[in-house]
């Protein structure tokens, strides 16, 4: 059945296509928010050995993370100097601890809960989000990680306990070419178990995989629809230094798609998207000095005023195909 043609309206950049992080926080904590990324000095078990040495295929060495803790700054210290960075530009913001390096479940129940007791115990913290695994959660065992996550969401405790995991694709063949380490069906018992605990759950994807088709980006998002998953976080595929990716990539065996390739792929996804999941991001966000390809990933706000200026002329929206098809909604809500 051919997708229905988008509803006539006004043509702006300015109008909200997609449900932005800004109404998410607003829906859930009753006002704006910043995210402050903390490294807990924590390791994942597709590089320590626990289910492979290689990582996933896209993966930087540094696991997304900052590295501080390595450097001795303890987490007290790294929220000092985040929270007084986002507070100086941002007075009154809440302000929300993202433990982001690496997983920050693959610890024993008890180490977790030591580490969640000094992060609930930071001053002046909003909410926790915390990257993680979807096969360091017990899931299908006695999930007492997922227990102790769950525990901080009691009363006196964090208002708001956020997973940051990774799906990445809905594909098993292209999870399995990343080495991924574990397929869709247990992100999905995962996505289940937290939500139906309170947490919420941020699902990650990538455009542009090896052997992932062009519309891979939009059938993984039909398959978070059926999940009950709160936001999603869209990244352009980056090849970066130290990743096993690189070495492809250098002998020429690994296309990476073009901007306007990726923000087509990345707008087919936003209207098939169901409108109540929050888009926390839309393109990756490299440090300079681990970039190697593409190129154009460097200047992030050049993708975002193409997405936007691409939906504007298409007069187009999140959810647009098979849940609103008439009006853009009502983000707030």
């Amino acid at each position: 059945m051919s997708a229905p043609p988008a509803r006539p309206g006004p043509i702006s950049l300015e109008t909200p296509r997609w449900r932005g992080v800004g109404a998410f926080f607003r829906a859930r904590l009753g006002g704006p928010a910043r995210k402050a990324a903390l490294d807990a000095g924590l390791s994942c078990p597709n590089r320590d050995g626990t289910i492979s040495r290689a990582g996933c295929s896209f993966c930087n060495p540094a696991g997304s993370g900052t590295g501080l803790f390595a450097q001795g700054h303890g987490l007290a210290e790294q929220w000092a100097l985040q929270t007084e960075r986002i507070r100086a530009t941002r007075p009154g913001v809440r302000v929300i601890a993202y433990l982001q390096a690496y997983t920050n479940t693959h610890a024993s129940p008890q180490r977790l809960r030591a580490l969640l007791d000094e992060v609930s115990a930071l001053p002046g913290i909003g909410g926790l989000c915390l990257g993680t695994r979807a096969d360091c959660l017990d899931v299908g065992a006695d999930e007492a990680r997922l227990e102790v996550l769950a525990s901080f969401l009691r009363p006196g405790g964090l208002p708001f306990v956020q997973l940051d995991m990774g799906l990445q694709s809905a594909d098993d063949a292209v999870l399995l070419l990343a080495n991924r380490g574990h397929g869709a069906q247990l992100f999905a018992a995962a996505t289940r178990a937290a939500a139906a605990r309170g947490l919420f759950v941020c699902a990650h994807l990538v455009h542009g995989l090896p052997g992932a088709g062009a519309d891979d980006l939009s059938r993984s998002v039909e398959f978070l629809n059926d999940l009950p998953v709160a936001g999603v976080k869209f990244h352009n595929l980056l090849v970066c230094r130290g990743a096993p990716l690189a070495r492809q990539w250098k002998e020429g065996r690994m296309p990476l798609p073009t901007r306007h390739e990726y923000v087509a792929a990345l707008i087919d996804a936003l209207e098939r998207l169901r409108p109540d999941i929050c888009v926390e991001r839309l393109f990756a966000d490299p440090a300079p000095e681990e970039l190697l390809a593409p190129d154009w990933a460097s200047d992030k706000d050049a993708g975002l005023h193409l997405l936007r200026q691409e939906m504007a002329r298409k007069n187009t929206w999140q959810g647009r195909l098979g849940f609103c098809p008439d009006a853009l909604p009502d983000w707030n809500l």
